[in-house]
Formats: C-alpha cells, sequence, structure tokens
C-alpha cells in the first residue's frame, strides 16, 4: 500500500490514478497533434497549450474523484462503473462549456478540447475494462495467511474479503477449521507455508501471544521473503481506523505516530485560525438570510448554545444554528437526534443537509474552542457515559475538538454507544496520524460530502 498525508492507499487505486492522469493528458495532446499538425509544438509551448490541458486533466481528475470512481467499495457494478464515467465527462464538456464563455482565452483553437473529450470517452472506456481484467489475474494477488483464531482474525478476514480492490486473496487463517491452537499447530502450519511457497503474506492476529506465537517459524518465513505484518497495524491501514477491541496500550505506546509537539500543534492552530476566517468570509452573506428563514419558519432564537466537552476535558459553550423546535428537550432530557427525528424543523433539516448549521462554530475556531479539524464535540452527559462503555474514549481529548473531522467523513452521524465507539476508532486514527497535509485531505473530502450530501441527520 501507499502512504499519501499518512493514509494508505492501494497499490492498485493509484496505479489506476496514475493511468487516468496519462490518459486524458494523451487525449487532449493527440487532439491537438491531429489539429495542428506540425505546429502543434509550437502552439502547446508559447499559448500554454501545455497549461490547459494540464488544468482540464485536473478538473478531470476531481471529477472522477467527487463521482466515487476511485472508491470502488461504493460501485456496485462495472455497468454502474462505466455510466458514472459517462457522466463525468459529460460534467467536464460542461465545466469547459462555462470556462470558454467566461474566459475564451483558455480554449484552444478549432474544437481541439471537442476532440479531445471524443478521444478520452473512448480512452476511459478501454482502460476502466482493461483495468478491472488485469486487477482481476491470479498472478497479480497477493497470497495472504492470517495467524489467529479469535474475533479479531475473523474480522480481519472478512475486511479482506470484502475489500478485493488490494489485492489480497485469503488462502487460509488458523482459525477456519474452529477449535484451540497450539504453539507447535501454528508452526507446522507456517512451515508448510514456507515449503510449498504457498503464502506472500503472513497476519499475525492472535489475541493473546504469549507462550502461543511461533516466533522461530515466523523469523524463517521473513527471512524467506514473506512479509509478517501485525493484524492491528493492517486494520488500521485498509480501514482508516484503530479498533479498540482487543487493543494493547502498549501498542499505544510503541506505534509510529501521536506526534503532538509544542511546533506541530501551534502551525495546527495557526492553519485552523486562517481557514475559519476564509470560510466566515465566504458564508457570511448567507447569514442573514439563515437567520430570517429560521426566524420565520419556527418560534424560539435563532443561535442554538450547548456544553460540550473540549481538550483535556475543559466544558466549553459550543455555537450553531438552531435547527430543532424550541424547547424540544424539555421532555426527554439530552438525546442525541435521531433517523427522521421529529424535533427538527424543515428548515432545520435543510441547513442540516449542508451543515449551514454549523457556521457559527466557526467563532468557536477563533476563540480557541474547537480547531477546524477533530474529534466532533460531545455533550457532558455523553462523555460521562461513553468513557464508562468505550475503552480509551477519553484520549479523543488530547486535542481540540473540530467543526469537520476524520470520523464525520469516514462515518454517518451517531446516534447510539455503538455509533460513538466507531467513531472513537476514526478519531484514534486521526489522532495518530496528524499532520497539515491530513487536515488539508479532510477538507477536500468535507467538501465532497456537503456537495453529496452525505452523513448529514
Amino acid at each position: 500500500m501507499v502512504r499519501v498525508f499518512n493514509v494508505h492507499y492501494p497499490v492498485r487505486t493509484v496505479i489506476l490514478l496514475c493511468g487516468e492522469v496519462a490518459i486524458i493528458c494523451a487525449s487532449f495532446l493527440l487532439a491537438a497533434l491531429l489539429h495542428y499538425g506540425s505546429d502543434s509544438g509550437l502552439v502547446l509551448r508559447y499559448d500554454y497549450g501545455f497549461y490547459k490541458i494540464l488544468g482540464v486533466t485536473v478538473m478531470a481528475v476531481v471529477c472522477l474523484h467527487y463521482f466515487d470512481l476511485y472508491d470502488p467499495e461504493r460501485i456496485a457494478s462495472a455497468t454502474e462503473t462505466y455510466v458514472r464515467v459517462l457522466v463525468v465527462l459529460g460534467v467536464l464538456c460542461l465545466l469547459l462549456s462555462v470556462l470558454g464563455y467566461f474566459f475564451p482565452d483558455f480554449l484552444m483553437g478549432g474544437n481541439v478540447f471537442v476532440v479531445g473529450v471524443c478521444i478520452l470517452t473512448i480512452a476511459l472506456l478501454l482502460w476502466r475494462r482493461t483495468y478491472v481484467w488485469l486487477v482481476g489475474q491470479p498472478y497479480l494477488r497477493e497470497r495472504v495467511y492470517v495467524l489467529g483464531a479469535g474475533d479479531r482474525a475473523r474480522r480481519l478476514v472478512e475486511a479482506l474479503r470484502h475489500r478485493q480492490h488490494l489485492g489480497m486473496e485469503v488462502i487460509g487463517w488458523a482459525g477456519a477449521s474452529g477449535g484451540s491452537l497450539s504453539r507447535e499447530e501454528l508452526a507446522r502450519k507456517l512451515l508448510a507455508l514456507k515449503e510449498e511457497r504457498a503464502v506472500d503474506r503472513v497476519i499475525v492476529a492472535l489475541s493473546d501471544a504469549r507462550g502461543l506465537m511461533p516466533v522461530r517459524e515466523l523469523l524463517e518465513l521473513r527471512l524467506s521473503g514473506v512479509y509478517v505484518e501485525d493484524a492491528t497495524a493492517l486494520l488500521e491501514k485498509i480501514s482508516g481506523k484503530i479498533e479498540v477491541l482487543d487493543l494493547h496500550p502498549s501498542w499505544l505506546i510503541f506505534s509510529q505516530g501521536f506526534r503532538l509537539n509544542f511546533t506541530f500543534m501551534l502551525a495546527r492552530r495557526i492553519v485552523s485560525t486562517l481557514v475559519a476566517l476564509v470560510c466566515l468570509l465566504v458564508t457570511l452573506p448567507l447569514v442573514p438570510l439563515i437567520v430570517l428563514l429560521i426566524k420565520l419558519t419556527s418560534p424560539g432564537p435563532v443561535l442554538y448554545r450547548q456544553k460540550r466537552v473540549g481538550r483535556g476535558g475543559r466544558i466549553f459553550t459550543c455555537y450553531k444554528f438552531r435547527t430543532m423546535r424550541a424547547n424540544a428537550e424539555a421532555d426527554t432530557g439530552p438525546t442525541w437526534a435521531l433517523d427522521n427525528d421529529p424535533r427538527i424543523t424543515p428548515i432545520g433539516r435543510f441547513l442540516r443537509k449542508l451543515r449551514l448549521d454549523e457556521i457559527p462554530q466557526l467563532w468557536n475556531v477563533l476563540r480557541g474552542d474547537m480547531a477546524f479539524i477533530g474529534p466532533r464535540p460531545e455533550r457532558p452527559e455523553f462523555v460521562e457515559r461513553l468513557s464508562r462503555d468505550i475503552p480509551y474514549y477519553g484520549l479523543r481529548h488530547t486535542i481540540r475538538p473540530g467543526v469537520t473531522g476524520w470520523a464525520q467523513i469516514r462515518y454517518k452521524y451517531g446516534n447510539s454507544v455503538e455509533d460513538a465507539k466507531e467513531k472513537l476508532q476514526y478519531d484514534l486514527f486521526y489522532i495518530k496520524n496528524m499532520s497539515i497535509g491530513l487536515d488539508f485531505w479532510i477538507m477536500l473530502q468535507t467538501l465532497k460530502v456537503i456537495l453529496l450530501g452525505r452523513g448529514a441527520q
């Protein structure tokens, strides 16, 4: 897997992306060559042709990304992939038309971009079909054996079999036959795999490795070229979260990451403040309209003030635009918002869909109560309960909570203890792998989530 912004991506996805970047550039270069002939070099060099094609390539890749064409888990079939590719090309044509209308100099003469899109349509469909055939070949799949028999091993096997795009084929796991395992039995299995050269990677998923792990046999496999990896580390890479079930404190202590030094935290604070200021300036023209809509459609205050838990367990007041009827919790007390919650007003549902209700939280960022990126701030009543029920829950308070975050873009809105536990696993991943690059990636993904209306409650 390839690590970008402290997040791991399958090599196949990177190859797919690089291949499409090359195909998009080549399609428009070929269109320019067909139109200009021997003069194409001069046009591309002196009429900023290369930069224009590069700009169109970036637009096309962004469109492909926003239509989930680099996220195979969201696409049900090959037919759906081809339909989405055609839709992306239609959107690209629309964007080029708008750019050509407002900036005529951006377009190259002789309908080069039109011809380029026609070439690109054929090339992309052929490339996608070739890619699907190529990654389906057995010699390009990594053979994996899972050494373990507990729940963690089972979850790992299910995750690998569900994520076919990782290119890992589970050829067996120690818990497949059931029953208890001994060190000698595990050692025999590993030696057989070594002699048969039947495995490329062994993943150790033993819940209690004391006296059970066949260390000498694993070392022999490692020295023979077989990759040996811990299950917790691999689950972190492929899922983007750190599983708290069966997680040992020693792994948190000795694993890489959790670099919360003063210099990095200061830089992160500066970036959060600047981004909050920009977002506040961009959304400021919408504020009077939002205030008017709230006042006209339901009685009560415009702003909703609520106590939340911040860094180090400090309580602060969080501000949001009110999306529920006034005194919504007068009878029930503090409760999570539910699916199709009747307490949410029609305008409130619209504001939540577009995340416009969270604009006042930018003031919390400027005050220092929150960061722009971080775990979702929870209410003290929920934190007290969740800290009792979920191990390591307090770790999410080592940094400031955020307006958006890794858990918010990777998981739905939570309204139960199980959802809170799932989101904590994403929060721990973020805290462990925090970087400025990852923060900017989360910002881009947040924009995608808002545009597609995902995860709202």
